[in-house]
């Protein structure tokens, strides 16, 4: 596979209301030529403790990585699938770890550190598994991680946790308590949690005394929190789900806008990388092929998580190398889910086409 060194342009985006989209947004991102950076791997065998039997669990592809920055090291929890040749959603997945000294180049671990197993929460992770994780480090040094528990019924957003990052707690649904159950079997993905950074670190942050999350795939809805583990979904006075950020017709954004990295609390307001599908249909932009997802990012009022203030009227960043073109997902992804602070730069790590793990690098 041929390397290339792509720059990732920052467009040009119209502010809402009086704010500077020029001063707030993260970019512009270079695909250093090491592109991609992880790839399937037959040879990692694991004993699946619901199948009873070892498996091939990274044999198909791996991609869509949460990063976080520990001891002066990135480590990469990866979402690995394990039987090639089956459609989209019929694999099981688990979650992979990683570690480098560079951020870009990562020795795995052997075994998967969150995966589907007989416990209470077999019910909700198995078969499809443990999929697309975001992860935050909170105040005390813990992690927090929200991932997608697939049982190819209802995708449904949960919550593990972990002092180490190598043995995880799963603490179930995400909504799971919240009005009595409502939203607990609803679909649910993609938990971006508001973080501030310090030190170098991107930390959970509170806003007017709680945690906040943006999530969804479709329209991003908002959560709020007291513990990092218990969400409770925004609502209107009928008790239904409040979008905060929608798709738009025409747009790179045209299908679905789903929550990527843990947002970012700065003096501007809230910063929320997400990404964008386009549509199949004759509301796609037809500049850009059909169902490709690209990154985009918009701006939250920093005291109230649920105004938007402003957003890129185009992607800042795109599937255009050839692996992130060619893959499970033939339409392409640039699918960001991870971004860490690192060696005085900023690495977004994403999945490419459902299949391979690559970075993008702001200097």
């Amino acid at each position: 596979m041929k390397n290339f060194l792509i720059l990732v342009l920052l467009f040009n985006c119209p502010a809402i209301g009086q704010t500077n989209i020029n001063d707030w947004q993260l970019g512009p991102f270079i695909k250093p030529a090491t592109n991609p950076l992880m790839q399937a791997d037959s040879t990692y065998l694991f004993n699946c403790p619901v199948k009873k039997q070892v498996v091939q669990w990274q044999k198909a592809d791996v991609f869509n990585p949460a990063a976080i920055v520990r001891n002066n090291k990135v480590y990469i929890l990866f979402r690995a699938e394990d039987i090639p040749g089956v459609g989209i959603g019929m694999r099981t997945s688990r979650i992979g770890l990683a570690v480098s000294d560079d951020g870009i180049h990562f020795k795995k671990n052997p075994e998967p550190v969150l995966y589907p197993d007989s416990g209470a929460f077999m019910q909700y992770d198995y078969p499809g598994g443990c999929e697309d994780p975001r992860i935050i480090e909170t105040a005390k040094g813990n992690y927090v991680l929200l991932y997608t528990s697939w049982n190819r019924d209802v995708a449904r957003l949960s919550v593990a946790t972990s002092a180490d990052l190598i043995h995880w707690k799963k603490q179930g649904p995400a909504f799971l308590k919240a009005y009595d159950g409502k939203f607990v079997n609803i679909w649910s993905k993609s938990g971006s949690i508001v973080t501030q950074q310090k030190n170098g670190k991107f930390i959970a942050a509170k806003v007017n005394g709680k945690y906040w999350m943006y999530w969804g795939e479709g329209p991003v809805y908002l959560a709020s929190s007291t513990d990092l583990i218990n969400w409770t979904p925004l609502t209107d006075a009928e008790n239904s789900l409040v979008p905060v950020l929608t798709a738009r017709k025409k747009m790179f954004d045209s299908h679905v806008v789903e929550p990527g990295p843990p947002a970012i609390l700065t003096s501007k307001g809230i910063v929320l990388l997400y990404n964008g599908k386009n549509a199949e249909t004759e509301d796609a932009d037809p500049a850009l092929p059909k169902g490709i997802y690209c990154g985009g990012q918009a701006l939250f009022h920093a005291k109230h998580p649920e105004k938007l203030l402003a957003r890129c009227s185009s992607y800042f960043i795109k599937p255009d190398m050839p692996h992130e073109i060619k893959g499970q997902y033939t339409s392409g992804t640039t699918f960001i889910e991870g971004l860490v602070y690192f060696k005085n730069q900023y690495f977004l790590y994403y999945g490419t086409a459902d299949s391979m793990v690559g970075v993008a690098v702001k200097k």
